[in-house]
């Protein structure tokens, strides 16, 4: 049995252009001083990560390493969230997913996508270089405008949806295979991979690919009423990243799961801060420790309540509290009865004239 890592934290929802947070470095400080030992780091914005850069030069991704371990830190995992996105999107969501390309092809539905896979496979290389084991993205999602099965959903739609993402991702998981990395999806309503059921369905349409894996995040999974401890039970194989993010869900009698379409304040679930929510984290550190998870425990931020710096604050000793440093040797060890091989055959009654005669 191995320990997990952690406390990590993932930079998306820190980074902006006031200090610390307009550069990496400046992050890596601060996260540092809160008691963080590593950083999922976002590729979207160069000035934070160059993903181009670092797709080509050894050079440049030493220097990220160095930077971080200045700070006593290091890097758990890139995340191509915003370009995993692109490179699946249905038809109706294109303009609302158009801020999360390049100006000059906005509004350009195949010009988005080939550029998101080009960035797939850059971020490949970017994280073989960085001697990195797993890489967080989103899906895409083709089949979530039909998510609820009114009007009925023709036959065979869903299954030439899925069809269709595994033929665009098969080429970027064949790169991340070459490079000896893990590409995990966080399963998240709005991709086509939200659940277990989906993401069975992309595992039998890639062929059981040995690299489409899991970002366990159960703060998802508990605003769908979705069993996120059973989850493991099943998917712990696949599961080689993991988001520590809380949730609440107060279901009454004007909403459920749907939301209603209110704003985050108002919904029945909700994200908060460590702590503050509904998962049993307790639990899901244990069985992830059972199973011998050896990744990264990393803090992705998102309340609808407290302040960033506050949840990031907390986050990190909530995580370091919660992380189980594995045994390494049987609790009840100072009781053993020392019997040896032929002292075992003794009480299965091996060495008995009836069971001498048999033999």
């Amino acid at each position: 049995m191995k320990t997990m890592q952690g406390p990590g934290i993932f930079l998306a929802q820190f980074s902006g252009k006031q200090q610390p947070f307009d550069t990496l470095e400046n992050m890596a400080r601060w996260a540092a001083s809160l008691g963080y030992r590593g950083v999922q780091i976002p590729t979207s914005d160069p000035h934070i990560f160059d993903l181009e850069k670092a797709a080509v030069s050894q050079t440049y991704c030493d220097e990220i390493v160095g930077i971080l371990a200045s700070h006593g830190m290091v890097a758990t995992e890139l995340s191509t969230h915003l370009q995993g996105q692109q490179v699946a999107v249905h038809p109706a969501y294109e303009s609302l997913f158009d801020g999360f390309a390049p100006m000059a092809l906005r509004g350009n539905g195949a010009a988005k996508q080939e550029w998101a896979v080009q960035q797939m496979l850059l971020a490949a290389k970017a994280s073989q270089r960085m001697g990195l084991k797993a890489h967080a993205t989103f899906s895409g999602a083709l089949a979530w405008p039909y998510l609820y099965p009114w009007p009925q959903r023709p036959s065979g739609l869903v299954e030439l949806a899925f069809e269709e993402l595994a033929r665009r991702w098969l080429p970027i998981l064949n790169a991340f295979d070459a490079a000896g990395v893990d590409l995990c999806y966080e399963l998240h309503p709005g991709e086509d991979l939200f659940d277990g059921v989906t993401f069975e369905r992309f595992l039998a349409a890639t062929h059981n690919h040995p690299r489409a894996n899991i970002l366990y995040d159960p703060s998802h999974f508990l605003l769908q009423q979705l069993d996120y401890l059973a989850f493991i039970d099943i998917y712990h194989e696949r599961i080689r990243a993991f988001h520590v993010k809380d949730a609440e869900f107060k279901g009454n009698g004007r909403q459920g799961v749907y939301g209603g379409f209110e704003g985050w304040l108002q919904r029945a679930g909700r994200f908060r801060s460590l702590g503050d929510g509904q998962v049993a984290f307790g639990e899901i550190f244990s069985k992830l420790a059972q199973y011998d998870y050896t990744g990264w425990a990393v803090l992705e931020w998102e309340c609808c309540l407290k302040n960033a710096e506050d949840g990031a604050r907390e986050g990190a000793q909530f995580i370091s509290d919660h992380i189980i440093r594995v045994a390494d040797r049987a609790f009840d060890d100072f009781a053993s009865s020392g019997a040896n091989r032929q002292q075992l055959a003794r009480l299965m009654g091996f060495d008995t004239p009836i069971f001498a005669k048999a033999a």
